[in-house]
Formats: C-alpha cells, sequence, structure tokens
C-alpha cells in the first residue's frame, strides 16, 4: 500500500454500491440465458419482466452513485473512471433489457442455439465482471483480476465469430424477410453487450495501471 493510500480513509460508500451494480448485471445475465433456454412461456414472461426489473435497479444503482460522486470530495480512484465504469455497466443491462424486449415484442418462442450460446458467453462475462468488481476493493489478488479480465477479452471475441457465422446462416437458409429481421436484431442486440462488457473491463484494466 503506497503513503497515500495508506492516509485515505477506506471507502464506505462506493464499494458497497459497485457491489450491488456488479451483482445486479451477473443476475441479469443469469435471466437472459435462462430466458432463451425455456420451453415454457409463463416462465419466459417472468424471466422478461425480472431483466425489466434488474435494468429498473441498474438505473437507480447508477444514480445513486452518480449522487455521490457529487457529494464526494474523497474517492477511491478516479471520479471520471467511476463514471465511466458505471455508464459501462450500465450500456450492458441496457443490451441485455434491448434483447428480452425484443423477445417479447416479436413473440419468440423458439431460440437458435447461437441465440443460447452468446447468452451463455454473455452469461460469463457478468459473472466474471462480478468478481473483479467485488476484489477491486481489496486490491490483494491483482492476478485474478488480470485473469478475470483476460477471459472477458476472449470470451466477446468469440462471441464476435458466433454472431458473423449466425448471421451468415441466417442469411444462407432463412427465406423469411421478416424473420432475418427478427432474428438478426436479438443476435446483434446480445453480441453488443457482450462487447459492452469488454468495454467494461477495458476501463477496470484502466484503474488497475492507476492504481499499481
Amino acid at each position: 500500500m503506497s503513503l497515500i493510500q495508506y492516509f485515505i480513509p477506506q471507502d464506505k460508500k462506493f464499494f458497497p454500491l459497485f457491489d450491488q451494480a456488479a451483482l445486479n448485471l451477473q443476475e441479469a445475465g443469469k435471466t437472459m440465458c435462462q430466458l432463451v433456454t425455456s420451453t415454457d412461456a409463463d416462465q419466459r414472461k417472468q424471466h422478461i419482466r425480472e431483466i425489466e426489473r434488474l435494468e429498473h435497479r441498474g438505473d437507480e444503482i447508477t444514480h445513486e452513485i452518480f449522487k455521490e460522486l457529487s457529494r464526494n470530495f474523497i474517492t477511491p480512484f478516479d471520479r471520471e473512471d467511476i463514471h465511466r465504469l458505471v455508464s459501462s455497466i450500465d450500456d450492458i443491462l441496457d443490451y441485455i433489457h434491448g434483447s428480452s424486449k425484443r423477445i417479447d415484442l416479436y413473440k419468440v418462442k423458439e431460440f437458435s442455439s447461437d441465440m443460447v450460446k452468446l447468452s451463455e458467453l454473455l452469461q460469463t462475462q457478468t459473472e466474471e465482471l462480478r468478481r473483479v468488481i467485488y476484489e477491486l476493493k481489496n486490491k490483494k489478488n491483482m492476478r485474478n483480476i488480470s485473469e478475470s479480465l483476460v477471459l472477458i477479452n476472449s470470451i466477446e471475441n468469440h462471441a464476435d465469430d458466433i454472431f458473423d457465422n449466425a448471421v451468415a446462416r441466417l442469411f444462407e437458409t432463412e427465406t423469411n424477410a421478416v424473420e432475418i429481421i427478427k432474428t438478426k436484431e436479438i443476435l446483434s442486440a446480445l453480441e453488443t453487450a457482450t462487447d459492452m462488457c469488454e468495454d467494461a473491463a477495458n476501463v477496470i484494466d484502466s484503474i488497475i495501471v492507476k492504481m499499481a
């Protein structure tokens, strides 16, 4: 611990809120995966409502963190980095919500293996982000943090490949233009969510470099 870090009071406001935001995000990733693997219409409706609730909860946590930024002079790391991290988490939630909303609006009842795979990858990313954000407060497990960040970035690259191949197959095998549009929009929202996870990981990587 540096001399400056020693004299800065331990944060009791921001990290609990970061943990809440990360846990909320992890729940959204988990629920998204449950949505695309469920075969029961009522369960799917419940998952869609739950994702909407989690998205609203995420907005509330984001607002609370921004409020604390305006109130507090001392922050656990750069104010700009806090803003970027919280905004990136909010972006992920928005795209998860956007995916479930499209599924609801388009009345999708069957999900392709590509949608399921993208959702599984997204769930893993949100789990890793939650783990990394939780570890940030003690700064002791930097190796674990770095490994998780590498995994998040690797998953995003894998998601890109899945998306590209899925769209190629869609244009090759599907003759209904409406179905092509529906499916591509959902795949695109899921893939963009994985991109946003990578953005969040990059923000955390930047924070770690500054903390070193």
